[in-house]
């Protein structure tokens, strides 16, 4: 097979786990775009956002039989598995990631805590485009229309510039609403809307009597205005964020330097 018409490399990863209904849904409906590799956590890390783990060394397994048959796993985080993949575990990088599909949305603010961005993150970092998927409610209703939908945002990506654009490599944030694969042709290209601050903290007593804390849950949307990630699931839509990596306020940059912050 010549270089031209060889078939394209796809990592997909996840942070709820290589068991979740999720990552199967939607290794099942990329597997007729490419040749596929699954490098996913052993346990849920959701929340793990862009964490390595440094304090202990890794291990990869190898799921033999069943519906998972040759999914890798490893005892870590969803950054973990990528960057494993991308600096001597696979013999060439892939030409995408993709992870998901995420039980619940990631919009707004939940990106920056997001397992599921992390992985797709992780392989921007090392110049390949990457793609996370999320579906809106939890529970994994219409996982299966959910994957046949990021199957054509998958196909789709592979055929377009993005998949080769100069510069920083593409990073796509996908959120798709649970409903039936007829419902979900309607795709936005949005920006990352905005939360109220998260709900306080869930204070409760342990067995012992010790006071234990649960992380509150996520602030309801604040800035859902047109063009937004929030606005476009409201409309039953598919909300479709390009991201990038760089944080530098640039305009402030711009102010600062302006204003004497510069010293030598």
């Amino acid at each position: 097979m010549s270089e031209n018409t060889k078939q394209p490399h796809i990592l997909i990863s996840n942070d709820d786990g290589y068991l979740a209904p999720g990552l199967l849904a939607l290794v099942n409906a990329i597997r007729p775009l490419g040749r596929v590799t699954v490098i996913a956590p052993e346990q849920n890390h959701s929340g793990a956002s862009n964490s390595l783990t440094l304090s202990r060394p890794l291990s990869i397994h190898r799921v033999a039989g069943g519906e998972r048959d040759g999914f890798l796993f490893i005892n870590g985080t969803p950054t973990d598995c990528v960057h494993i993949a991308m600096t001597g575990f696979l013999d060439e990088k892939p030409d995408l990631v993709v992870s998901g599909i995420n039980q619940g949305e990631n919009m707004g603010e939940d990106t920056l805590y997001s397992g599921t961005v992390a992985a797709a993150v992780e392989g921007v970092m090392f110049g390949v485009p990457g793609i996370a998927f999320s579906q809106i409610d939890k529970g994994w209703n219409r996982i299966e229309d959910a994957a046949k939908a990021a199957h054509d945002i998958v196909a789709q990506m592979l055929v377009s510039k993005l998949a080769h654009s100069e510069g920083p490599a593409t990073l796509l944030n996908v959120n798709i609403p649970n409903r039936p694969y007829a419902d979900l042709y309607r795709w936005r290209v949005t920006r990352l809307g905005n939360r109220h601050h998260s709900q306080p903290v869930v204070v409760q007593k342990s067995p012992r009597g010790e006071l234990i804390y649960w992380i509150g849950a996520a602030g309801d949307a604040k800035d859902s205005s047109e063009g937004t990630d929030f606005h476009a699931i409201d409309d039953g839509c598919i909300s479709i964020t390009p991201m990038q990596l760089d944080l530098t306020h640039h305009a402030r940059l711009a102010a600062m330097r302006a204003n004497g912050w510069d010293r030598g």
